[in-house]
């Protein structure tokens, strides 16, 4: 059996959710199946695995909705896409396209970096559930990463596809294994995720009011003008550091030696940085919202992500030596339920159910 997965994705730069998602499938299911990859841009090469590559034209390109006549001529048996909106126009192979999550039906702002036409389309797509759903009903099966997106689907009857969960899971960066749980931490807190308005960064800073003594370390990249808004909200004498982008060495010399990862997101649709945090035994501060609850399990602090007093009250809870120690414990133990060997096998379980299917 032949798997494509769709790599066009991957950012060039460095990488997003989606594009670290369909990278790590590809790096752990090329270990036990014959895997190939498309990619749209050779610069996207250097953050995907060494495997057998296609180059063909961009996903936003118009040439998308004729992309399955390039495809058939690869012999793939199935192919397999992070993504739903993957042309399949003429389509001679099985067909798995991803659904993450539902959250710009909530939230529609779409992100920025999107051409200004394919953010209207976006915008427009999101308006309404009948554009997902002739998309997902393209496909043999749907995947997604969590069992909360899974039944927001079954919710709003967005595909009469299988579905199937292909899980998301943290990087094997276990060269040192997790921190020692007594080794004490730094009054350090860490956020990684973007700045979008359902991120919800407001509240945390907000927070930092009733935080003397801590630090809040925002990673990730910001635009001026967002960070200009931010600015405006950090409380007099607090600590807050707009780092505007990290390496991955770096984001990892944080986690350690930090005493919380925060995300207080109103919306989300894995939370990868959570469990990326829990892996290395560091503690986990979350919004209350189900979808944290199914990663965290009972290793994360959850609060109101409105309440900037919750957030502040469960960092300081953190200062019992003791209560870090077992919850640094907690989230190794959670952590370790997911990996990408298994959503490897998960995809291979996909692919071979949908063989069967077709050949009946």
């Amino acid at each position: 059996m032949k798997i494509v997965i769709d790599a066009r994705f991957t950012r060039t730069d460095h990488h997003d959710g989606i594009s670290r998602y369909g990278a790590s499938l590809i790096a752990a299911t090329a270990k036990i199946a014959d895997v190939s990859m498309l990619v749209s841009d050779v610069r996207q090469l250097p953050l995907l695995p060494d495997v057998p590559y296609t180059l063909i034209s961009s996903p936003l390109s118009p040439g998308e909705l004729f992309v399955a006549r390039t495809i058939n001529r690869l012999g793939a048996d199935v192919v397999v896409c992070p993504m739903q909106t993957m042309g399949t126009w003429g389509r001679k192979y099985g067909l798995v396209l991803t659904l993450h999550d539902l959250i710009y039906y909530e939230h529609p702002a779409p992100p920025g970096f999107l051409p200004a036409p394919v953010r209207l389309l976006w915008r427009l797509y999101h308006k309404a559930f009948w554009p997902q759903r002739l998309l997902l009903n393209r496909a043999d099966t749907v995947a997604t990463i969590s069992r909360t997106t899974e039944a927001l689907i079954a919710k709003y009857r967005l595909t009469r596809r299988p579905v199937r969960i292909i899980s998301n899971a943290p990087q094997p960066e276990q060269e040192h294994g997790p921190r020692a749980a007594d080794a004490g931490a730094d009054r350090a807190l860490v956020y990684m995720g973007s700045f979008m308005p359902y991120k919800n960064v407001e509240t945390m800073v907000s927070g930092m009011a009733g935080l003397p003594g801590y630090t809040l370390h925002l990673l990730s990249r910001i635009t001026p003008q967002r960070r200009a808004e931010l600015e405006r909200l950090v409380p007099p004498g607090a600590h807050v550091v707009f780092h505007n982008g990290v390496t991955d060495e770096e984001y990892h010399a944080f986690l350690r030696s930090a005493a919380a990862l925060v995300s207080l997101s109103r919306a989300e649709g894995y939370g990868l940085p959570l469990v990326e945090a829990m892996a290395l035994g560091t503690p986990v501060i979350a919004s209350d919202i189900p979808i944290f609850r199914e990663v965290g399990g009972d290793a994360a602090l959850y609060v109101d992500p409105e309440s900037p007093e919750q957030f502040a009250h469960a960092v300081h809870t953190l200062q019992d030596n003791g209560h870090w120690e077992e919850l640094s414990r907690r989230c190794v133990a959670r952590a370790r339920e997911f990996t990408w060997d298994e959503s490897a096998r998960q995809l291979v379980d996909v692919a071979h159910e949908i063989m069967v299917r077709r050949r009946r």
